[in-house]
């Protein structure tokens, strides 16, 4: 850096714009290879440049280039696996694709906690609780980054619905804050040591986010030691002295406000050469830790087969058996005659879109030939179609299929097969929310049809967040899939032909209704005559500017909101079954000083197989002012049938803590902690206690 000109430095402190977006181009922009974004290097110097490209569950816009990417399951499925080593093989293939394709800067690493189910990047996330959120995305991130390239965790901060999401005000107590959403961010930050952390659109209270001195400055660079750089998200930069003194390094992505104008500023002495030096130095960093420096990119092809058999794998182990009455699966020798209706379910399964979408081979596999390129927002779908699948794995058994499209038609060929599996699906976006969580189109009207037809009928849900479902008393099965991504369609079958036990478990609540969440509504955008503004923008931004959400419930996100407001859910966080059964006995407790450790056994009591996610839950002495109990640790546990195996789930300090706002940080409170383990936050058999003084 002490080598580097003026000029060479503010250029690693902004993009160079994005390739398609007619208002984001600039001279460099067709250095981006076809990616979000572009920072040119120093080659005197030998600093290569930095090539940004969208990968939440894989390389996005690989189709434009020509090229294929592996799409692996959501996020949110990935989470449902609660294996810490899956997320680092699921982290392996994305950074290896990325230098493949010619990338050495993810802009994945989705954190943000769900606060509301219907936010369109549910699906991008890793649910709502912090520990599992921050812990699976750490790893992931982690294992990306260490195929040298840079890492980032995304979006900082209570970026946590689309609605508004440019001008958002998001309210919320310090405490609540830094229990929730910055304790993610803080628990994957500490695993990962990311490259980059990128701030998000919204404001938080009452100031943008990439201009907010105490999440930048305060709490992610002094309180927590960062030491990479922070990135805005696209078009987030909002000002050039008070942004960099808040502590934003990379403007993304044009030069706006980091470019001519910082440079100025630099002249004028409103902003000092420190700073410029501490930014650039903050993105040297990342370039070096990440090994970018000594392994420049080099395009390469893509491992096609090891991408398909990670994806599979993650798949398998986060599908989630919701309700499996009298057995019903898996598929036995008795189902001769197998009905497979809706969902598109002879041609493909369903993926999520935005900035998130991956292209699929061939491109969508639900439109004509020659209109088959993504767009933005468009309903894609991958070429992995379940019935194939299903032919394949069960060969000698009558499965048929039908669109669902007509309901009588689709219930006279339930009426006639052993069992009916009805595929559905809910789509969803960045840009956008859900109005609600029901299933959209006729969907409903369709389960219900074809249950009334056959009593052996089982649903297959293909979504990015939960549902709501009317008709779950009327069906015997129900089978969480996600979006399955590459592979989906053969772990599906595996599953449900019992090749592989189910063994994910939700990270987040499915409630009854949409009237149980914190806000039943999104709150609307304000009204506002936009030609009264016409021209004004300094005026429509006012306007905008007031739409504020207050999240109340502060730290209660998710289970802690059921639980602690008496709600009832359809499905609680860490639920999910299996086909054994699983015991829970003996929990006692263990301390060294403050930290401590909850051990006991978990025996398989079936004749299956399987992998038991053990959860382990505290709840705070009384003077924490908390009514509910918050996820502490787990355990995924391998057992053949009979075994049993003594666990032991360390429970960290930090999450035994509380976080003062008068202190600035952790503290454990004197008085009770009782601790509780089982198989999901509704179900905890085993309690215990201990004494802090």
């Amino acid at each position: 850096m002490r080598q580097m000109t003026l000029k060479e430095k503010l250029a690693l402190l902004h993009g160079n714009g994005m390739p398609g977006v007619p208002n984001w181009q600039m001279p460099l922009t067709h250095l981006a290879n076809g990616g979000a974004g572009y920072i040119p290097g120093v080659p005197r110097l030998g600093i290569p440049p930095i090539i940004m490209d969208d990968d939440a569950y894989g390389v996005r816009n690989s189709g434009v280039n020509g090229r294929y990417s592996t799409a692996m399951p959501s996020d949110l499925a990935l989470a449902s696996s609660w294996d810490t080593r899956l997320a680092c093989a699921y982290g392996e293939i994305l950074g290896s694709e990325l230098r493949d394709q010619g990338y050495d800067m993810t802009l994945g690493g989705g954190v943000n906690l769900t606060r509301d189910p219907r936010d369109g990047r549910t699906f991008e996330f890793q649910g709502e609780d912090p520990l599992l959120a921050g812990a699976m995305d750490g790893h992931m991130m982690k294992c990306a980054q260490a195929q040298h390239i840079i890492g980032d965790i995304k979006h900082y901060a209570l970026n946590d619905q689309e609605t508004g999401r440019n001008f958002l005000n998001a309210t919320i107590s310090r405490r609540g804050l830094q229990e929730s959403d910055l304790l993610a961010f803080h628990i994957a930050i500490q695993i990962a040591h990311p490259g980059a952390v990128m701030c998000s659109y919204n404001r938080v209270n009452g100031i943008f986010s990439c201009q907010n001195p105490y999440l930048l400055r305060d709490t992610l660079k002094d309180a927590w030691g960062f030491k990479g750089f922070v990135v805005s998200d696209w078009g987030a930069t909002h000002s050039t002295v008070r942004a960099i003194q808040a502590g934003l390094d990379n403007e993304e992505p044009m030069a706006q406000y980091m470019g001519a104008k910082l440079q100025q500023a630099v002249r004028d002495g409103r902003v000092s050469m420190a700073l410029i030096n501490a930014s650039a130095r903050r993105i040297l960093y990342a370039e070096f830790a990440s090994g970018l420096v000594d392994h420049p990119v080099h395009k390469s092809v893509v491992n096609v087969m090891k991408g398909f058999h990670v994806a599979e794998k993650v798949e398998e182990r986060s599908i989630v058996l919701l309700k499996n009455e009298g057995h019903i699966l898996p598929l036995n020798g008795a189902d001769h005659r197998i009905a497979i209706i809706g969902g598109h379910a002879d041609i493909g399964m369903i993926s999520g879109g935005g900035s998130a979408q991956v292209d699929p081979p061939g491109g969508n596999a639900i439109a004509p030939p020659g209109h088959r390129a993504t767009s933005w927002q468009a309903h894609i779908w991958f070429p992995t179609s379940p019935l194939r699948a299903l032919r394949r794995a069960l060969p000698g058994r009558d499965i048929q299929y039908n669109s669902g499209h007509n309901l009588a038609a689709a219930a006279a060929l339930a009426r006639g097969a052993n069992v009916a599996i009805v595929f559905a699906h809910q789509w969803e976006s960045e840009g956008m929310d859900l109005k609600n969580l029901m299933l959209p189109g006729r969907q409903n009207q369709l389960i219900e049809r074809v249950a009334a037809a056959n009593p052996h009928t089982i649903v297959v849900l293909e979504s990015g967040t939960a549902v709501t479902m009317p008709w779950i008393h009327q069906v015997r099965g129900i089978v969480e899939a996600w979006y399955a991504g590459s592979s989906g369609h053969k772990a599906l079958a595996q599953v449900l032909t019992g090749r592989v036990n189910p063994s994910g478990k939700l990270a987040m609540t499915f409630p009854v209704s949409t009237s149980e969440l914190p806000r039943p509504e999104i709150p609307p955008l304000p009204r506002i005559n936009w030609m009264k503004f016409r021209g004004n923008r300094k005026a429509m931004m006012k306007a905008m500017m007031q739409y504020t959400v207050h999240y109340q419930e502060g730290a209660k996100v998710g289970y802690k909101w059921y639980e602690a407001e008496h709600k009832p859910v359809l499905f609680p966080f860490g639920f999910g079954l299996s086909y054994t059964t699983y015991a829970y006995s003996g929990l006692r407790l263990s301390r060294n000083g403050k930290t401590a450790a909850a051990t006991f056994t978990v025996k398989n009591t079936g004749r299956r197989a399987g992998a038991e996610i053990a959860e382990v839950y505290a709840a705070l002495p009384a003077a924490a002012h908390e009514h509910y109990r918050r996820l502490v640790g787990w355990a995924r546990v391998r057992l053949r049938p009979g075994e049993a195996k003594t666990v032991t789930v360390q429970l960290p300090k930090m999450m035994l803590s509380i976080y003062s706002v008068k202190q600035h940080g952790w503290k454990l409170l004197p008085g009770t902690y009782h601790v509780f383990a089982g198989p999901s936050s509704a179900h905890t058999p085993l309690r215990a206690a201990f004494q802090l003084q």
